[in-house]
């Protein structure tokens, strides 16, 4: 017998056994499947919107591959979620899906997505299992959605844009139900809007608010019930991803705007206030708002007129705060700070400009009147956090600024610098930028106790007194947005 002969064929007979084996079905009951997750939770959606897809997988752990006979909703075609099964979606006319064959120590990806249609003003409880028979054994993954109505602003047919109500007439939104926003949602000429305390505002991916010329938009929210606007995805890895809608964008001429005691995140730009209606009167007034967490810029001004107060302008992917072509601006106690973590930043935290380009190729001056920050925090984490673009032939008065009792972190020597009065540039000590948590960190950082008191605003963005002029208490004011109080 030549055993060099024999040995090969044995070996390839055994392979061809174990693998006839491995791809056996399964029929012993006792045979089960089992799941990456045994309960597939979605947050809030919205009716109209849909939801993010969730994957989870199954598994089998047996040397044998396993038929899963039946694989269906427990809700049937009138569910409102949706399944893919290894390529293979169920619909109304096949809500289930048969004989889907796993290999021993294979898995496969469940795909599930929730379409709800709830009315009234309460979230709703939407509840399904998914159902997998395999030889006789029943076996399910519970799925578990909230769905919310909302307030619907879609664009009209044929155009990108909605408009709120009809020129020359008034709105309130109500607050029973979030509104959610499609598309250019459009504050038209002749027209103010006012969006009321305890608003949300949720917007779809590129959406716009926009107040049109001639228009006023109206934000007015209050200490614990601002008016928020964020992204229409609530999913937690949702909380804090930048760009997933527009703006607010205040277009040329609109008028006495107001934005008071506000939240606006994860936008594109958060507040963009273009050419001035009046240099007078602001375009704008800003307080008691947070705008963080846009891919571009928090504050974006074009040759605008914006008065704020108390508010925060942070994290942002290209500047916190981009005041161009001119203008017209005073901050006061406002915090503007720049801890980008999503990339790479090179760009400043502030940067002012007094000209821009035209059609023609030619460059236009527009006067920076006067830009005016006191008590203010101008800081992050790159070396030079204020950036100056101003046209070469502009002579006096035509780029005028000035850094009155300010924290700012720069290059330049703020001690010769006849803009930089009584200034600093010291690391404040905030509480902990890597998680958007401007306070000050405690009574020794650097901003407390560093302010001008003849700056009067009676109480900070948590409604803390703070020591001023009028009001006097045993310390100065503190700089930014924030007083610290233990």
């Amino acid at each position: 017998m030549n055993l060099k002969r024999i040995l090969p064929f044995c070996l390839l007979f055994i392979v061809a056994l174990s693998s006839c084996k491995k791809d056996e079905l399964i029929t012993d009951s006792s045979a089960k499947l089992e799941f990456s997750a045994d309960t597939v939770l979605f947050d809030t959606v919205f009716h109209f919107a849909g939801s993010v897809t969730k994957v989870f997988r199954i598994y089998n752990k047996h040397d044998q591959a396993i038929n899963i006979s039946k694989a269906y909703l427990a809700g049937g075609s009138g569910s409102a979620f949706k399944l893919n099964i290894d390529g293979v979606s169920t619909t109304s006319t096949m809500p289930v899906l048969n004989d889907i064959e796993i290999l021993g120590g294979d898995s496969m990806y469940v795909f599930v997505q929730v379409y709800v249609n709830p009315s009234g003003t309460a979230p709703l409880l939407i509840k399904d299992s998914i159902i997998f028979e395999t030889n006789g054994n029943i076996q399910d993954v519970k799925l578990i959605a909230i769905g919310q109505d909302v307030y619907l602003h879609k664009p009209d047919p044929g155009k990108f844009y909605s408009v709120i109500t009809p020129p020359g007439t008034n709105y309130t939104f109500p607050i029973d139900k979030p509104h959610l926003v499609f598309g250019y949602l459009v504050v038209d000429s002749a027209t103010i809007v006012t969006i009321p305390a305890g608003a949300k505002v949720y917007m779809h991916n590129h959406s716009v608010l926009w107040v049109y010329k001639e228009g006023t938009l109206e934000i007015l929210g209050s200490y614990l019930n601002e008016v928020t606007f964020q992204g229409d995805r609530l999913e937690p890895e949702y909380k804090d991803v930048p760009g997933q809608w527009g703006k607010i964008w205040f277009s040329p001429l609109s008028k006495n705007n107001i934005v008071d005691w506000a939240v606006i995140k994860n936008g594109g730009i958060g507040i963009q206030v273009d050419t001035v209606a009046s240099l007078t009167v602001p375009t704008l007034r800003l307080s008691n708002t947070i705008v963080k967490n846009m891919s571009a810029a928090a504050l974006f001004g074009q040759g605008a007129h914006i008065r704020a107060v108390n508010c925060v302008f942070a994290n942002c992917g290209q500047f916190v705060a981009a005041l161009t072509i001119g203008g017209k601006y005073k901050f006061e106690h406002c915090t503007f700070a720049n801890y980008w973590t999503y990339d790479s930043r090179s760009t400043p935290t502030l940067a002012l400009s007094n000209w821009y380009v035209s059609s023609g190729g030619s460059a236009i001056l527009r006067s920076l009147d006067s830009c005016y920050f006191g008590n203010c925090i101008i800081y992050g984490d790159i070396a030079e956090e204020v950036g100056m673009d101003s046209l070469a032939l502009a002579g006096p008065g035509f780029f005028s600024y000035k850094f009155d009792y300010c924290d700012v972190r720069t290059t330049r020597n703020i001690t010769t610098d006849g803009h930089y009065v009584s200034a600093y540039n010291s690391d404040p000590g905030f509480a902990d930028a890597t998680i958007n948590n401007y306070r000050l960190g405690s009574s020794t950082v650097f901003a407390v106790d560093k302010g001008n008191p003849a700056i009067s605003v009676p109480f900070d963005l948590r409604m803390q007194p703070r020591p001023n002029a009028s009001h006097p208490l045993p310390t100065i004011p503190d700089l930014g947005a924030y007083e610290y109080w233990p």
